[in-house]
C-alpha cells in the first residue's frame, strides 16, 4: 500500500496513524464545519488506493488484518444528510458511488467473518481493544469458535443501514428498488441468529435480559460468557426507523410474510417489522418492546453502565463481582476498572474495561432517538433505574448527552472534570481555559484518561450540543430520523 493523502487522524501521539472507524466518527464532527472534506475523507478509504480488491476496509496502516467496526456506511448516510441540510443540495452521485464501494465491504464482511455461514460473526478485535476475557483476535486455542454480540449487532446495524440508503437511491433510480428487501432479509436473518430461542445458546440471555458473546465449541456445545459490558449494549444499537409507505413501496410486506409462511416454527424476540408504531412508523430492532425495557433497565443503572458521566464501558457490578472464566487449568478474569487497564492485553495502555468512551455513547444516544421516533412519547422507563422517575427516550438521550457535556464543563467547584486533579488546568489562567479531547474518560469522575490530543471522536460532544440544540422532540417526532430536512447540525441521526 502506498498512501500519500491528507487524513484526519485520530491524533498526532502514533502518526501518521489512520483508523477506519475513528476516521467514520470524526467526519461526523467535521461534516458540521467542512462538509466537503467530511465526504472525501469517507470516499478515501473507500477509493482503490485503500479499499482491498477483496472488499476490506483496512482498519490501520500497521495492521491491515485487524478488523475495525463496520460504521462507515452509517457516517456516509449521515454525512449525506448533514450536507444536504447545509447546501440545500442533496449529492446523490456521492452516495450512490458511496453505496456500490460499501455493497463489496458488506459482502467482505459476509464472506470472511461469518465462519459457518449462520448470521453471527466473529470479528475479533473490533476496536475495543481489551475489552473480553482475552484478546478476542488471538484468543487462545480452545477448540472452538467466539461468536461475537457485538461484531454480529454491528452487521444486523449495516444491513440497517444500507435498506436505508438504497430507499435514498431507489427513490430516483428503480436500478435500486430491490436493493431494501436484500438488505431487510439480511437483517432478519441476522436478528434471528442472535435471538433464536431454538438454538442451544443464543446471544440472547433470556435469564439476564442480556447479550453476550458465545463460545461454540467444536462438539456442538456452547457457553455464554457472561460479562456484562459494551459488547452486549450494541445490539441497543442496531435500529432503524423507516416512514409510513415503505413496506408496500418496496415490498417488504409481501417479503415477510413469505419469510413467515416458509418458517412458522421459528421464534424470535426482535421487534416485528410489520408492526406500526406513531405516525405509522416502522422499526427494524434486534429487540422487541419486553426486551428493550429489559437492555434499558440495565444500561440505565447506575450500579451498572450508566455513570455520572455517561455510559461505561462495562458494568460497575464486575468491580464487586469479577467475572471468571476457566480453560485447561487457566483462569480468565474480568473486573470493573474505571481508568486504566491492569491487563497487559494490547500493552496495557488502552482500556475498554470501564472507562466512558464517546462514540459508543453517541451510537446508544443515536438509537435512543430512533426508539423515541417509534415508540413516541408514551414509552417511558425509569431515569436512573431505581429511582422512581421516569422520562421518555428523547428525554433520556438528552440527559446522557448533558453528563457527556458536564465532562468538560465547569461544575458547583468551578472544575472541569475532564482536568481531573491536574492542578495547572483547572486554576493557571493561561490554560484553565485550553480543553483537551482525551481518548476516554474516568468511568466514576470523568478525568481525560489515555491520549490527551484525541481531537477525533470525543470532539463528538459537539454533535450532541448541536443536536438538542436545534432538535426539540415535537419537531422530532412529526420529522422522524429520515425526514428530508433535517436540522442543519445534527450529529446523532
Amino acid at each position: 500500500m502506498n498512501n500519500c493523502d491528507v487524513i484526519s487522524m485520530p491524533d498526532k501521539w502514533e502518526y501518521p496513524w489512520y483508523a477506519a472507524w475513528d476516521l467514520a466518527f470524526h467526519a461526523n464532527t467535521i461534516v458540521l464545519v467542512d462538509p466537503s472534506f467530511a465526504k472525501q475523507q469517507l470516499s478515501l478509504m473507500l477509493s482503490g488506493r485503500y479499499l482491498h480488491p477483496n472488499g476490506q476496509i483496512p482498519a490501520y496502516e500497521w495492521n491491515f488484518s485487524d478488523v475495525n467496526p463496520p460504521v462507515h456506511a452509517w457516517a456516509t448516510y449521515h454525512a449525506y444528510l448533514t450536507d444536504m441540510a447545509i447546501s440545500g443540495q442533496a449529492d446523490y452521485k456521492w452516495l450512490k458511488q458511496s453505496f456500490h464501494k460499501l455493497l463489496i465491504n458488506f459482502t467482505w464482511w459476509l464472506n470472511r467473518k461469518d465462519a459457518h455461514g449462520h448470521n453471527v460473526f466473529q470479528g475479533g478485535f473490533l476496536g475495543l481493544d481489551n475489552i473480553g476475557i482475552f484478546d478476542r483476535t488471538e484468543s487462545p486455542d480452545m477448540g472452538g469458535s467466539l461468536e461475537q454480540a457485538d461484531g454480529t449487532a454491528w452487521m444486523a446495524f449495516y444491513a440497517q443501514t444500507m435498506a436505508q440508503i438504497a430507499i435514498v437511491l431507489a427513490q430516483k433510480d428503480d436500478t435500486y428498488a430491490e436493493y431494501p428487501a436484500k438488505f431487510v432479509r439480511h437483517f432478519l436473518a441476522i436478528a434471528g441468529a442472535m435471538t433464536n430461542s431454538n438454538t442451544s445458546a443464543s446471544m440472547w440471555d433470556e435469564e439476564d435480559g442480556f447479550f453476550y458473546d458465545v463460545f461454540r465449541k467444536s462438539d456442538g456445545s456452547s457457553t455464554r460468557l457472561k460479562v456484562r459490558s459494551m459488547v452486549g449494549l450494541i445490539p441497543l444499537c442496531a435500529v432503524k426507523v423507516f416512514d409510513l409507505g415503505v413496506l408496500e413501496q418496496y415490498k417488504l410486506s409481501d417479503l415477510l410474510q413469505q419469510l413467515r409462511n416458509k418458517y412458522p416454527d421459528q421464534t424470535y424476540s426482535f421487534h416485528d417489522l410489520r408492526l406500526q408504531g406513531h405516525a405509522g412508523r416502522h422499526m427494524m430492532s434486534a429487540l422487541n418492546e419486553a426486551n428493550l425495557r429489559r437492555v434499558l433497565a440495565i444500561t440505565l443503572d447506575p450500579n451498572e453502565f450508566l455513570g455520572d458521566y455517561g455510559i461505561r464501558s462495562i458494568s460497575k457490578r464486575h468491580e464487586s463481582h469479577p467475572y471468571r472464566f476457566v480453560h485447561n487449568q487457566q483462569e480468565y478474569v474480568v473486573r470493573y476498572l474505571p481508568a486504566e487497564s491492569d491487563s497487559g492485553l494490547f500493552g496495557g495502555n488502552r482500556n475498554w474495561r470501564g472507562p466512558i468512551w464517546m462514540p459508543v455513547n453517541i451510537m446508544i444516544i443515536r438509537a435512543l432517538i430512533n426508539y423515541f421516533t417509534y415508540y413516541g412519547d408514551n414509552f417511558k422507563v425509569e431515569f436512573p433505574t431505581g429511582s422512581g422517575e421516569v422520562m421518555n427516550l428523547y428525554e433520556i438521550a438528552e440527559q446522557l448527552a448533558r453528563r457527556l457535556s458536564s465532562i468538560f464543563m465547569r461544575n458547583a467547584d468551578n472544575r472541569r472534570p475532564v482536568f481531573g486533579s491536574q492542578q495547572t488546568f483547572q486554576n493557571d489562567p493561561h490554560w484553565q481555559d485550553h480543553l483537551l479531547f482525551y481518548e476516554y474518560f474516568h468511568g466514576d469522575n470523568g478525568a481525560g484518561i489515555g491520549a490527551s490530543h484525541q481531537t477525533g471522536w470525543s470532539g463528538l460532544v459537539a454533535n450532541l450540543i448541536c443536536f438538542f440544540a436545534a432538535s426539540t422532540q415535537e419537531e422530532l417526532l412529526a420529522r422522524g430520523t429520515t425526514g428530508s430536512v433535517p436540522p442543519a447540525h445534527s450529529g446523532v441521526r
